[in-house]
């Protein structure tokens, strides 16, 4: 008896002794070299084979062109079901090779042994996963609801798939980050499910990862929050979720070279995504370099211009700047696109007219003082971010009203508020900086304050 090799992705088993490829029960035909092909990505997942080397493992009795490899691709493609884009099994690599990008696992079992019955589960449940994982890259106001309705109908479906749990947990720490629904009782949730999700299959790489984003921006523990993220990363080098969620975690903890690194890595497989496209351009705001970060944004705007996170980007640049003008007019355009009623909009536009009268007369520190004052202004309570304490900390500290600031910091804290992990990087906290508190709020959180 020896050892044969078993390999699981999506609803397919590849069987390398036996040279099949199945999808459920179904046997699905394959050109002996194509099969070879296929062997050759799936044992590499992750990581970019290229051309080169599948020319001489598949073809090292002979010389054939390069082209030999887009038609037996291609045919791979079809048979998998993978011919949109993004691809959700074979990636091409430009003047390079080929990348089989989705999660895969192997199973060594004895000959002669009876053979394995994998699970089969309707094709609606795949599409569910899908389109919430396609909700989810989005990442905006509108698509996260999306995105946790589709992975709530994928468990409807079937209560025992990973990947479903998996994706409503990070749905869930999405909306929370952005505070559309009460951030405590979100990430409670979503940790139930992550667990669900590794109690089913401990080698999910969605499930590492919603883990890993519950340790990260609600339990603040950054060991096991690296730890089970390097684990995602392990399972499936090339992950998006993974590579930004650890992306953003080294961020949090002063390594932004290395953060930016990870997440231009997710970037690379995803270039329209506007979540991405904003992750990058969060990345340039905490390293003050404002420039890029308005280029980011637009980016993300370009393609989603209702992006919520991509809008708060531009707008804090602007404000940084001490560019009025162009932060009232994002301001503006920001309600417009939520749906503000026209009174909303009446009211912006008088504030507006009031500012640019205290800023002409009192200069940016006036500015900052007159804006700390509006905070409770009945005009605004259509903004609910105002009523945020780690907005209202960032306001008071500008309007040098420290003692209010550290007030509401404290309470961002105690309420495990998702903004704090990144406040010692932030450059919102920047008039906090130069207080003794400042410093040993940091180091209560296990942070480090940059030098």
């Amino acid at each position: 008896m020896g050892l044969r090799e078993i390999f699981y992705f999506g609803e397919f088993t590849l069987e390398t002794e036996e040279r099949r490829l199945r999808r459920g029960t179904e046997t699905l035909r394959l050109a002996p070299k194509a099969f070879d092909v296929l062997v050759a990505l799936v044992e590499h997942s992750g990581h970019v084979v290229s051309k080169d080397e599948l020319l001489a493992r598949v073809w090292s009795d002979s010389f054939v062109e390069e082209g030999i490899l887009t038609v037996h691709v291609s045919a791979l493609r079809k048979a998998l079901g993978d011919e949109k884009r993004p691809s959700r099994y074979i990636e091409t690599v430009a003047r390079s090779g080929y990348r089989f990008v989705a999660p895969v696992r192997r199973v060594d079992d004895l000959d002669g042994a009876p053979a394995l019955n994998p699970v089969v589960r309707p094709v609606e449940l795949y599409e569910c996963v899908g389109r919430g994982r396609s909700h989810l890259l989005a990442g905006s106001y509108f698509d996260l609801p999306r995105a946790a309705a589709a992975f709530r109908a994928a468990i409807a479906i079937d209560s025992e798939y990973a990947p479903a749990h998996a994706g409503l947990a990070r749905s869930l720490c999405a909306q929370a980050a952005l505070r559309m629904v009460p951030h405590l009782e979100a990430f409670a949730e979503a940790k139930v499910l992550a667990l669900r999700a590794l109690a089913i299959d401990a080698t999910c790489v969605e499930a590492q990862v919603a883990h890993g984003t519950v340790l990260f921006l609600n339990e603040w523990d950054w060991p096991a929050a690296e730890q089970t993220l390097r684990r995602a990363l392990a399972i499936e080098p090339a992950h998006t979720e993974a590579l930004v969620q650890y992306g953003g975690l080294l961020e949090a903890l002063g390594r932004p070279d290395d953060a930016l690194q990870f997440k231009q890595q997710a970037l690379a497989r995803n270039p329209q995504s506007p979540w991405l496209l904003v992750q990058i351009a969060r990345s340039y705001w905490h390293r003050r370099k404002y420039e890029e970060t308005i280029v980011w944004a637009r980016r993300a705007l370009d393609v989603d211009p209702k992006h919520l996170l991509a809008i708060g980007l531009v707008r804090g640049v602007h404000w940084k700047r001490g560019d009025l003008e162009g932060f009232l007019e994002e301001d503006l355009r920001r309600a417009s696109r939520f749906g503000a009623r026209e009174e909303a909009l009446g009211n912006l536009n008088q504030i507006a007219g009031e500012l640019r009268r205290v800023y002409s007369n009192a200069g940016l520190l006036g500015l900052r003082q007159y804006m700390a004052e509006m905070l409770d202004d009945a005009r605004l309570e259509f903004d609910t971010t105002l009523k945020q304490a780690d907005r209202r900390a960032a306001a008071y500290g500008e309007a040098g009203r420290l003692d209010q600031a550290f007030d509401c910091l404290d309470q961002a804290i105690a309420s495990r508020d998702p903004a704090v992990v990144y406040l010692a990087v932030a450059p919102q906290w920047d008039s906090l900086r130069s207080d003794p508190r400042f410093r040993e709020h940091v180091t209560r959180l296990g942070l480090v304050v940059p030098a």
